[in-house]
């Protein structure tokens, strides 16, 4: 009798996995020879949100499956993998959603695919896509990166609009313009974002030119959460659409992209061709799946007690936490002249909470996240004010 691998494989997707999840702690212990002691929560004033490393991660697997048990899937088919892409499909309003193993991945798919034949592609000066994806769309899908807005958080319709009217005269051959490509909110600009305005302009001049709009939305939760707009209202401005899963949903990586159905059916073909096809990607999909029900309430909360924290700390003579303009989850913070960074980061760890040191001139830049609902407003406000006047 004949074995067929594939069959195999797809029918065992649903696989649950009671016997495993309970083990994984032991498991983790064993391969260490000693028990982890338990862990304090800690506030971390840095990021966008928690991280669970090692044993960590598998508690919370843990906790997720007897909430509702995790199914695997296999080769990004079924299980968590599906239940997270349906999830998205709600939140973003997209047809399809499918799961990619990373954000580079997401979006240079996403470029190439809107872009078709034609090669240019206009960005983001500061853009992730620029900047910090080693030139794929160069050298890998032949995409030519035009920045815009050069060391600014985003360039506006009109200047779009400029540089795409400018094309005929400043380009002697005509290769043809893909798609543009939108980063919100900005990594580089401290997390700051677009107007929403701005992105309408954008999305309805891109519309009227018939051209592909992408973006790369990361930190896109960041942005709702500051800015009152919903996923979903973000992502029908634009034709495809990637969330980082790892950034605040807890995921130890992967990302998820949203689109047109009969543009998101062609990428699990690009997914394999690029080494992409992992057998097994419901660590991350599970993980996703159990930290994203309640995260808008979360992050309302965390914000709700950010300004709790900031108005008490800004009473204290030398101190002063400030929002960024269109900024997010990240906040200028002055310290009190003469703090020693050293005193002052020793106190706080004894305290449970983690933040980023003064520099040279007493400032820092601080992120607030969901880990401001592990110890009260008025915990966090004393360990803080404790820890200046050990460290003055």
């Amino acid at each position: 009798m004949s074995f067929n691998r594939r069959n195999f494989l797809k029918a065992s997707s649903l696989t649950l996995l009671p016997g495993i999840l309970p083990a994984l702690p032991a498991l983790a212990n064993d391969g260490n020879k000693q028990s982890s002691p338990a862990n304090e929560p800690v506030v971390k004033l840095f990021g966008d949100g928690e991280f669970y490393d090692g044993l960590p991660y598998l508690e919370q697997l843990q906790f997720a499956n007897s909430k509702q048990q995790i199914r695997v899937d296999r080769y990004g088919s079924g299980g968590a993998v599906e239940e997270l892409e349906k999830k998205f499909e709600v939140i973003t309003g997209k047809e399809k959603v499918i799961y990619m193993p990373s954000g580079t991945m997401a979006n240079q798919f996403a470029i190439a695919m809107l872009s078709g034949e034609n090669t240019k592609v206009f960005v983001q000066d500061t853009s992730h896509v620029y900047r910090d994806e080693a030139d794929a769309a160069q050298s890998i899908f032949n995409k030519r990166l035009m920045p815009l807005a050069k060391n600014q958080t985003f360039f506006t319709a009109d200047e779009l609009k400029k540089a795409i009217e400018n094309l005929d005269n400043e380009e002697v051959f005509k290769s043809g313009l893909g798609c543009v490509s939108i980063e919100n909110p900005v990594r580089r600009a401290d997390g700051r974002m677009i107007p929403i305005d701005e992105i309408k302009k954008i999305s309805g001049y891109c519309r009227s030119k018939n051209i592909k709009l992408h973006l790369d939305g990361a930190r896109l939760y960041m942005a709702s959460a500051w800015s009152g707009i919903s996923i979903k209202e973000y992502a029908s401005y634009f034709d495809t659409v990637y969330i980082s899963l790892y950034k605040y949903l807890g995921a130890s990586g992967g990302a998820i992209l949203c689109g047109e159905r009969s543009l998101i059916e062609k990428m699990p073909h690009m997914i394999k061709i690029h080494g992409g096809n992992m057998f097994g990607n419901w660590l991350n999909a599970a993980m996703a799946c159990y930290k994203l029900d309640g995260i808008k309430e979360r992050l309302q909360e965390a914000i709700k007690r950010s300004k709790e924290i900031f108005a008490s700390l800004n009473q204290i003579q030398g101190i002063k936490i400030s929002p960024l303009d269109n900024g997010t989850n990240i906040y200028s913070m002055k310290f009190p002249e003469g703090i020693q960074a050293q005193k002052f980061a020793e106190s706080l760890y004894g305290y449970f909470i983690r933040m980023p040191r003064p520099n040279e001139n007493g400032e820092a830049k601080i992120s607030v996240n969901e880990t401001l609902l592990y110890r009260e407003p008025k915990y966090i406000i004393d360990a803080i004010k404790d820890s200046i006047n050990k460290a003055k």
